[in-house]
């Protein structure tokens, strides 16, 4: 449950108080735990909890745009295979908040665009655009990591 935490957090710090109190809801509801899984119940309850810390904290985000380019030798796809997951969740983490946690939203929780957009209190579109920014992002990310790895 910890990495649901870090995902959707900028600072370990962060991601402690997060888990933290998800942990104190668990305990306050398990009497309404009726069906499914109690590990997906659970994730539901600490990626709630993130999102709520997100909206509650987006104010001290910033909303500037990255539309800026990354500086890439390259423009080749890096080569994934030889990225560790840990490597992998670490660059996710280098997205800019409102990308990263869209990001972490549809392609790592499984939310729909709608879902994502009630969650966090933006438009279907917008988030639409998040992931595709996203993405983008990251693709730009990798390629500078694999340069980064592959020249030392």
């Amino acid at each position: 449950m910890m990495a649901i935490c870090v995902r959707y957090s900028k600072t370990r710090f962060e991601a402690e108080d997060i888990f933290h109190e998800a942990f104190v809801k668990v305990f306050k509801n398990i009497q309404t735990y009726q069906q499914g899984t109690f590990e997906g119940w659970m994730k539901r309850i600490f990626v709630n909890t993130a999102i709520n810390n997100f909206r509650k904290n987006q104010k001290h985000y910033g909303h500037e745009q990255h539309s800026e380019e990354l500086s890439s030798g390259t423009d080749e796809d890096p080569v994934l295979s030889d990225i560790s997951v840990k490597e992998l969740l670490e660059i996710v983490a280098k997205l800019p908040e409102g990308y990263r946690v869209v990001f972490n939203l549809y392609v790592i929780e499984g939310y729909t665009h709608k879902e994502i957009g009630e969650m966090i209190g933006i438009a279907e579109g917008t988030s639409k655009s998040q992931l595709a920014k996203a993405k983008q992002y990251l693709k730009k990310l990798l390629v500078n990591y694999s340069v980064t790895t592959y020249a030392n």
